[in-house]
């Protein structure tokens, strides 16, 4: 048996074959993918229920808690809204304002907007997409707190959706925000449009803590109409992280925590010149062209003060106009949104999406 060193040319004529190996192996993967193979699906809703918790965590009756749901609205569960690459299949729930016919009324403390039947039928309302918290990694569309604020919505006047999207173990940034808007796409889709009655130029959202920089996020992506593709018209979050650069967070000293968090989002072992902290701070890609924005925080709560006032002066700089509203205390998220700060809330989408 011959046991030296094989022949230099039986070396690179076995790496070629293997390198040619690989290229068809691809090509045939390449060949399945178009020809409409897919991964296996799998659903982005929580499968734990403590996963489907809200953000806030404090048992008391505080925020979003406060608001009574009143009577007439309807919600659509699980409606699917796309499927992504990797087989996510995405849903989201849709709350739909109740409707009063003409001579009628209610004792309702936001009342419907009154129709006549004809109107009824072909009156265009706005639309809302509202973004569940959680840190990218939990909370579910159709937990007590987030349902609560799809009917709030909804009752006052709007066609509220509220989303599912991918969340950190099972995939980074910018794979939420990429479902968020494919969710505004399929809203502005005109046959979905009809379906639930919306007019597709007044499209807003809501968010809040994560789901707060998703919503600031839809807000800066893309430029110029704010009625063409995932472009919204309006954007309202609370909460929300929304400079996730390593200056920001570490040299700012923000909880540790928070930097973790940060950091699966968007897929960095260091906040330090990591790509993806960047693109998912939405100040980097503001311009005249995007939607107003209205911020809502705590002045002690998790996330730091600093984030959304350094996002209001970056506002002022583009030229973008925006509302800050701050409350005293610790509470996070919806847990603020309480009576007045949902008819501060609710009148900035008014205004801004119209009647």
């Amino acid at each position: 048996m011959n046991t030296g060193p094989r022949h230099p040319r039986f070396g690179s004529r076995r790496i070629r074959f293997l390198t040619i190996a690989g290229a068809v192996s691809i090509a045939v993967a390449a060949t399945a993918l178009l020809g409409g193979f897919r991964p296996q699906l799998y659903s982005v809703t929580p499968d734990e229920p403590g996963d489907q918790r809200s953000e806030l965590v404090t048992t008391q009756i505080v925020g979003i808690r406060t608001f009574e749901r009143p009577g007439g609205i309807t919600v659509d569960e699980n409606v699917e809204y796309g499927t992504q690459a990797d087989g996510a299949v995405l849903t989201l729930d849709v709350c739909s304002p109740a409707i009063t016919p003409a001579g009628e009324t209610t004792l309702e403390a936001a009342p419907p907007v009154v129709l006549s039947s004809e109107d009824a039928a072909t009156a265009l309302r706005p639309a809302v997409i509202s973004i569940h918290g959680g840190s990218w990694a939990r909370g579910d569309k159709g937990n007590s707190d987030w349902r609560a604020v799809c009917a709030w919505l909804a009752s006052e006047g709007f066609v509220a959706y509220s989303v599912n999207y991918r969340m950190v173990p099972d995939a980074v940034f910018p794979a939420a925000l990429d479902d968020v808007a494919l969710a505004v796409e399929w809203a502005r889709d005109p046959v979905n449009a009809q379906t639930y009655g919306i007019d597709p130029d007044r499209i807003g959202v809501f968010g809040g803590s994560a789901g707060g920089n998703l919503a600031a996020l839809l807000g800066t992506r893309g430029s110029g109409s704010l009625t063409t593709g995932a472009r919204v018209a309006a954007v309202a979050e609370l909460s929300a992280p929304l400079d996730l650069s390593h200056k920001a967070l570490v040299t700012g000293r923000a909880p540790a925590g928070l930097q973790n968090i940060v950091r699966d989002y968007v897929g960095c072992e260091t906040l330090r010149d990591c790509a993806n902290a960047t693109a998912a701070s939405p100040a980097s890609t503001l311009d005249r062209s995007d939607p107003p924005v209205f911020l809502g925080s705590s002045t002690d709560e998790y996330i730091p003060l600093s984030q959304a006032t350094g996002y209001a002066a970056a506002l002022e700089r583009s030229g973008v106009a925006h509302e800050l509203v701050t409350v005293p205390g610790t509470l996070h998220s919806i847990g603020i949104l309480d009576a007045t700060m949902r008819e501060k809330v609710a009148a900035f989408l008014h205004t801004t999406l119209g009647e």
